[in-house]
């Protein structure tokens, strides 16, 4: 399944947001597995629905019923509105892969750009949780000598994270500025 952007095309100067979140020239977002929206609906929802029929169950045994009604309606809004928005953050996810450096969007509420130098890369790893497993995604984690510049690739398939992991760990071996 190709995951990239069909068409990059160059970045509108009369719409200046997506000038400021757009990928470097002639590069086009790699976009990340719609795995990790069933990821992200599953860690908040599952607990959501769980404590909500708990609650609600537990309140309307100690004769509070119009509560209880509350509880599980307010869990179960949590976890629709958790579901529509790991849908929409999934499709925000986005990187690519400069000659000189690693471009990242993400952000539904906050928009982000996040840049790293090749140069500036120390670590590069994948991780993976049981969930993310069962589901077929992982993590690649950049770090970097500014503690504050650390930044992760989230929901990508495990073997494009591997291969991610092992690109980005020989571009920072020959971009290393000696740190």
């Amino acid at each position: 399944m190709d995951t990239s952007d069909p068409t990059p095309s160059p970045p509108s100067p009369d719409r200046p947001l997506e000038a400021a979140f757009a990928a470097p020239a002639g590069t086009p977002w790699q976009r990340v597995s719609p795995s990790l929206a069933w990821y992200r609906r599953l860690v908040l929802g599952v607990p959501s629905l769980i404590a909500g029929a708990g609650g609600g169950t537990l309140l309307f045994l100690w004769g509070h019923p119009v509560l209880a009604v509350v509880v599980i309606v307010a869990a179960l809004a949590v976890a629709v509105a958790g579901g529509v928005l790991a849908g929409l953050f999934q499709r925000t996810w986005g990187y690519a892969e400069a000659p000189e450096e690693l471009y990242l969007t993400y952000g539904v509420f906050v928009r982000q750009l996040v840049v790293v130098p090749y140069g500036r890369m120390q670590v590069v790893d994948v991780t993976a949780d049981l969930l993310e497993q069962a589901l077929g995604i992982a993590t690649v984690r950049v770090r970097t000598a500014a503690s504050t510049a650390d930044t992760r690739v989230v929901g990508l398939g495990l073997t494009e994270a591997v291969e991610l992991r092992d690109r980005l760990a020989s571009r920072s071996e020959s971009f290393s500025t000696g740190l």
